[in-house]
C-alpha cells in the first residue's frame, strides 16, 4: 500500500478499513522499516494515534504484541498502546525497551492496577520507577515489585520497606529473598521477628526475660553475621571436603566446639544431617536444645557424644550454672527416652522444609505469625515415645 491508499483507508469510517489500515502499517513497520522516511513513519504514527481506538480490540492487541519486541517502533505510538485497556497494554509494559523512566511513571500514577503490576514485573526497573511503584501504595504492587529480581531498589527506598514490613507481612519474604539487601538491614529484620518469639519463649520455657533477651540477640548475631561471604566461604568449603571423605564424626563436632570454631561447626553438622546450617545455626541457640536432642538421636550419637556437645553449646550462653545443669538433666532426660526411628522421621521433615525455619520466622500483628511460630516450635520437641 501507498501513502495515497493508507489515507483513503484513514478517511474511511468503517470497522473493516480501520482493521484493514491498522494491519497495513503494522506490516510496513516490522518488514519495510529500514524502507521508511522519518515523515512516512511520522504520518503512519498520526494515523494509528487517530483511528486506533476505533479499530477492533483483537487488532490493538496484535499491534501492542507486534511492537512490544521491537527497539525501533516509534516512542510515540508505544507511549499511546502502553496507556490502551491492560490486556492491549501488558506486553508493551511489561517488555517494551522502548519506554522511557518518564514514560513508565506517567503510567504508574494514571493508569490503573493492572498497568503497575504489569510495570512491577518488568525486565528491567529502575530505581526512579521503583520509587513510583512504591509512592502508589498499593501492597500488592510493591510485594510483586520486591519479588523482582531485576527491580532496582535504593538505599533510602529499602530501608523505608523493611519498616513497612513490620506491619504489611507480605513483604517480608520477598524483602528476605533479594540478594541486593544489605547485611545490616537483613539483621534488624532478624531481629524483629525474634522479638515476636520472646512472648512465646517466655510462656512455654519459663525463662526468664532477661536471659530470652540474651539469647535472642546471640542468635542474631550468629546467625546473621556482617561479615564479607568471602570470610565465610572456608568453614563451608572445608566442611564439605571432610564430608566427602566420610570424615565427619561426634568426636570432630566436639572439637570444632571446644576450639570456639562455632561457624565451622554449623557446617560441618549441617553437612552430616542434611539440614541448612540456618537451622542448625537456630538449634545450636535454642534455649532448651531439644532440637538438637532430636537430631543427634536420628543420628545415632552415643549419650555421652551428646551431653558433651550440649554442654560445649551452652558454654557462650548468659546463664548462671544453675540453669545449666537444670537444662541438662532435663535434655538428657528426654534423650534418653526418645526413639531413634522417631527421631529420623523428624530430622526426614527438617530435610524436606526448605522453608522451615522462615516459617518459624514469619511475624505480622494478628496473630498468625505467632501461630506460625508455635507449631514450628512445637515440631521441634521430643517426639512421642
Amino acid at each position: 500500500m501507498d501513502a495515497e491508499t493508507l489515507l483513503r483507508l484513514a478517511r474511511e469510517k468503517t470497522v473493516s478499513s480501520r482493521n484493514r489500515l491498522a494491519e497495513a502499517m503494522v506490516d510496513m513497520f516490522s518488514a519495510r522499516g529500514r524502507d521508511l522516511s522519518e515523515r512516512e513513519r511520522s504520518l503512519m504514527v498520526d494515523i494509528l494515534k487517530r483511528v486506533l481506538r476505533e479499530i477492533e480490540h483483537s487488532v490493538r492487541k496484535r499491534i501492542s504484541a507486534d511492537l512490544a519486541t521491537r527497539q525501533d517502533a516509534p516512542r510515540a505510538l508505544i507511549c499511546f498502546l502502553a496507556s490502551d485497556e491492560i490486556d492491549v497494554a501488558y506486553p508493551i509494559l511489561s517488555q517494551s525497551r522502548v519506554l522511557q523512566d518518564a514514560d513508565l511513571i506517567e503510567v504508574i500514577r494514571n493508569r490503573t492496577l493492572e498497568h503497575q503490576l504489569a510495570i512491577a514485573v518488568r525486565f528491567q526497573v529502575s530505581e526512579a520507577v521503583t520509587d513510583a511503584l512504591v509512592e502508589s501504595g498499593n501492597q500488592t504492587v510493591i510485594t510483586e515489585m520486591l519479588g523482582n529480581p531485576d527491580a532496582e531498589i535504593s538505599a533510602a527506598t529499602m530501608d523505608y520497606l523493611v519498616e513497612q514490613s513490620q506491619r504489611v507481612d507480605t513483604f517480608q519474604e520477598p524483602i528476605l529473598r533479594r540478594e541486593d539487601l544489605p547485611p545490616d538491614v537483613a539483621k534488624r529484620m532478624f531481629m524483629w521477628v525474634s522479638a515476636a518469639l520472646r512472648k512465646y519463649i517466655l510462656s512455654e520455657f519459663g525463662l526468664d526475660a532477661d536471659t530470652v533477651d540474651d539469647l535472642l540477640e546471640k542468635a542474631a548475631q550468629e546467625g546473621l553475621s556482617t561479615e564479607p561471604v568471602a570470610q565465610r566461604a572456608p568453614a563451608a568449603t572445608l566442611a564439605e571436603k571432610l564430608h566427602a571423605k566420610g570424615n565427619i564424626d561426634p568426636d570432630l563436632l566436639i572439637s570444632a566446639l571446644h576450639d570456639g570454631e562455632i561457624a565451622l561447626f554449623v557446617q560441618l553438622f549441617a553437612r552430616m544431617s542434611g539440614m541448612r546450617a540456618t537451622l542448625v545455626q537456630r538449634m545450636l541457640f535454642e534455649p532448651g536444645g531439644e532440637g538438637l536432642a532430636i537430631a543427634c538421636k536420628a543420628l545415632d550419637f552415643s549419650r555421652e557424644d551428646f551431653s558433651v556437645l550440649f554442654l560445649m553449646s551452652r558454654q557462650a550462653r548468659p546463664e548462671a550454672s544453675r540453669n545449666v545443669r537444670q537444662a541438662h538433666l532435663h535434655v538428657m532426660d528426654m534423650f534418653d527416652r526418645m526413639v531413634a526411628n522417631d527421631c529420623r522421621k523428624v530430622l526426614r521433615k527438617w530435610q524436606r522444609d526448605q522453608d522451615y525455619l522462615k516459617a518459624l520466622l514469619s511475624v505480622e500483628g494478628d496473630g498468625t505469625a505467632e501461630s506460625q511460630s508455635s507449631k514450628a516450635s512445637r515440631s521441634q520437641r521430643s517426639p512421642k515415645v
